[in-house]
């Protein structure tokens, strides 16, 4: 049992990293059948459903306070609303791998928005070091030389800002909620589960205005919503804050530096999608970059220098 016990957690960070790099990729076959918005909704809701089980089978309770319920509200909808549509809208112009290769980009935005939004926050040398790393990666993932053709141009770049603007979103979402979700009762599933049927709520809203085009839901379609939201949006939060509780948050935050190495992967090997020389190299520059950004780099180099 303790040797059972011992891997779990290991597996499910394993998990984690291949349902959340290969995310991408089922969006990009959701939206053979959806639009971007209903993939949203789709996600959104199935998430949404096993959490609430979830919630109900714990027997954990729903937070009850406006205000708590008016924070969440806000982190919905820069935590999921605003991502999971740019990240859908973009995944109909660009590779799924090159959606994965940007969203490793979030510490870098989250530092960014921390700098911009709170006081306690400072900008050191070794930050700005970082932050450079990782925008010489972007340009390079970018690829502003190698363009087919002005609408080709403006739509790549279009789809490529808008995983920016994912990204800094939920940079924007980990701020807000490190600076007005301090103090309360309730654990990560509770915040999770609240958070998403927000959001889930939210979307539905927009779908009759965003997403009325015909449906087709082929086989592929429906197994890559049910992973993507099932499991993806739902089953994964629980094991990302299994994660957390039992190797800290800066251990678990590793997890981002997987997710564009299987997401690329799964993007070539499934979807025949090209890989350039410039994304995998820019994509360790971003990794380099937020290792620098957060003193990681510097720290190894430390131990390996004592050694």
């Amino acid at each position: 049992m303790r040797q059972a016990s011992r891997w779990t957690v290991p597996m499910q960070f394993a998990a984690l990293a291949l349902v959340w790099g290969a995310s991408f990729l089922f969006m990009k076959i959701a939206l053979e059948g959806l639009s971007a918005i209903q993939v949203v909704f789709g996600r959104l809701a199935l998430g949404s459903l096993v959490l609430a089980v979830v919630m109900a089978s714990t027997r954990r309770r729903w937070p009850r306070e406006p205000q708590v319920w008016g924070h969440l509200t806000v982190v919905a909808i820069l935590l999921c609303v605003v991502p999971f549509s740019l990240f859908a809208w973009a995944g109909q112009h660009i590779d799924s791998g090159l959606s994965s290769i940007y969203n490793a980009t979030t510490p870098i935005t989250t530092l960014l928005v921390s700098l911009a939004v709170l006081p306690d926050e400072r900008l050191t040398r070794t930050r700005i070091v970082g932050v450079v790393v990782a925008a010489a990666g972007v340009i390079l993932v970018a690829a502003p030389w190698a363009v087919s053709g002005p609408a080709f141009a403006a739509t790549s770049l279009l789809a490529q800002l808008a995983c920016l603007g994912a990204t800094t979103s939920y940079g924007l979402a980990f701020v807000y909620s490190r600076r007005f979700l301090r103090g309360h009762d309730y654990d990560a599933t509770t915040i999770a589960a609240t958070q998403i049927t927000i959001a889930a709520a939210i979307t539905a809203f927009l779908v009759p205005f965003l997403g009325v085009t015909p449906i087709d839901l082929s086989l592929p379609v429906v197994a890559s919503m049910a992973i993507l939201g099932g499991i993806g949006t739902g089953i994964a939060y629980i094991w990302n804050t299994r994660i957390i509780q039992t190797w800290g948050a800066t251990l678990a935050s590793t997890v981002t530096y997987a997710t564009p190495v299987i997401g690329v992967t799964l993007g070539v090997l499934i979807l025949n999608e090209t890989l350039h020389w410039n994304e995998p190299v820019g994509a360790a520059l971003v990794i380099l970059g937020i290792l620098t950004s957060q003193g990681r780099l510097s720290r190894f180099l430390s131990v390996r220098a004592r050694k």
